[in-house]
């Protein structure tokens, strides 16, 4: 793959070279006859183009086309998967465009079986096209960079790398410069012999690193951080995951990290993609649907519960939280309100412990009605249907002194259930949380993901049945 703006180049004219050639093709007469054969479609009026109306639809195509496709022009990412999705979604977008504008009445409108067999070719051949100019990926080793926050664990770390290192990203005050003399630089290391890192290049700093691994073409990142903090080694693994780049850590932080086996030597590879990419796709096509025909279904229900917890205390309907999302970032989860407003905890407590918990939000709780917004995040792709459960950023801090494995969990997407719900475990039991989490994250595939939420199904209607029981014994004359 060429890099910079020659891959910039080369994507942008091959997408408009696609939709010349969709639309020559389209007003080919071979074409128009196959598209009269096709059902339903095949009755739509064709309008040969040619001329001045030809290059206007031309124009047209090529300007909408170009622009839906903008995020695309930047050499990331690296994987067939993610590189063919992205291409298909914005594909679909460029598509719904051009069909808005062919609904206007303008001299020259995209016609709307010309509009089908452009998106038809288009869906094909764009994704295609994306994946062909994509960086293939080399052979072991290959071209390597040290990500740290701290030359002396860089400079030890240095010498069990295999491959060619190109230099090391490094935060300003950890950076061993020119401008550092060598009897400074000999400090960094044991034996008063000079840093190695004294003879690479500093390819710039963390705020940089997205830029560097695609203008080096980096095959992989080596983690060598002193203070491993939830922004910069997380947002570096994030990084490296966007564009495909392998990574790997030192050994004495592999807890911190999901690794797909610990191997004896002093580097560990990270497993960025615990995913199977065929059970990744039916994945997310899963939660699209089953979060979708959930709002849908549901609708009468939500209108209900609100109109209830305004009745209730007069008080907002929703509650929001930050909670941890994958490598470390975060995002706004919405729930309806089940407890009163303020005074809340960071140490995790069980709902009979807390005093704060309405009667009708003691309800939602019970029969899992006020977790019904969080499939807007699922439908988004904040969330998952099945995964480790988002807990609050406050909220892990007591967490990770309980686990220390606790930031394994940031490998997968968080989800409205999971292992550890179905068999009752919360986070007041973080060690056994985390343990039931793990062992999600290495078994887990679409089908595993269907067994546990058939059984969440079913607890939730067990849950309802007891609780109208309950209702139904408080209010039965004794």
């Amino acid at each position: 793959m060429a890099s910079g703006w020659r891959y910039r180049i080369a994507s942008v004219t091959g997408v408009v070279g696609l939709v010349i050639i969709a639309l020559v093709a389209a007003n080919y007469p071979l074409v128009e006859s196959l598209f009269r054969l096709l059902p339903v479609v095949g009755d739509l009026p064709l309008d040969n183009a040619g001329g001045v109306e030809l290059a206007v639809e031309t124009v047209t195509a090529i300007l909408v086309v170009v622009g839906a496709l903008a995020p695309l022009y930047k050499p990331r990412p690296r994987r067939i998967l993610d590189v063919w999705m992205l291409a298909t979604q914005r594909t679909v977008v460029a598509f719904l465009a051009l069909a808005t504008i062919g609904y206007f009445d303008y001299t020259y409108r995209l016609p709307r079986s010309t509009l089908l067999i452009v998106g038809a070719f288009l869906f094909v051949t764009i994704p295609a096209w994306f994946v062909l100019i994509r960086r293939r990926p080399r052979a072991a080793g290959g071209r390597t960079i040290i990500i740290g926050d701290d030359p002396a664990t860089m400079a030890d770390i240095y010498d069990a790398v295999d491959g060619e290192v190109i230099g090391y990203v490094s935060p300003p005050a950890a950076q061993v410069g020119r401008e550092i003399d060598q009897t400074a630089a000999t400090e960094y290391t044991d034996g008063g012999t000079l840093s190695p890192l004294a003879d690479l290049p500093c390819l710039g700093g963390l705020s940089r690193l997205d830029e560097v691994l695609v203008e080096y073409d980096v095959d992989t990142a080596v983690l060598a951080f002193a203070h491993p903090d939830r922004a910069e080694f997380f947002g570096a693994l994030d990084t490296c995951y966007s564009n495909g780049v392998a990574a790997k850590v030192h050994r004495d932080h592999a807890h911190l990290v999901l690794t797909p086996e610990v191997g004896s030597g002093e580097l560990i590879d990270i497993d960025l993609e615990p995913w199977d990419p065929q059970d990744h796709v039916i994945k997310r096509l899963f939660d699209v649907t089953f979060a979708a025909v959930g709002l849908v279904v549901l609708a009468p229900v939500t209108l209900a519960i609100a109109a209830a917890i305004r009745l209730d205390d007069g008080g907002p309907v929703l509650y929001s939280q930050e909670r941890t999302t994958t490598f470390g970032e975060t995002f706004t989860i919405y729930k309806f309100r089940t407890m009163r407003v303020g005074g809340e905890e960071t140490t995790p407590t069980d709902d009979e412990e807390n005093p704060r918990i309405t009667r009708f939000g003691r309800f939602l709780r019970q029969t899992h009605l006020d977790e019904i917004p969080q499939l807007w995040s699922i439908l988004t792709g904040k969330m998952s249907v099945v995964g480790p459960r988002a807990a609050w950023t406050d909220e892990e801090t007591h967490l990770q002194e309980s686990a220390e494995d606790w930031r394994k969990r940031w490998f997968v997407k968080p989800g409205l259930t999971g292992l550890a719900q179905i068999n009752d475990v919360s986070s007041t039991d973080p060690e056994a949380k985390l343990r039931y989490d793990v062992e999600y994250i290495r078994r887990q595939s679409f089908w595993f993901d269907l067994k546990i939420v058939v059984r969440q199904v079913w607890d939730v209607l067990q849950d309802m049945v007891k609780y109208v029981q309950l209702l139904i014994g408080e209010f039965t004359p004794r």
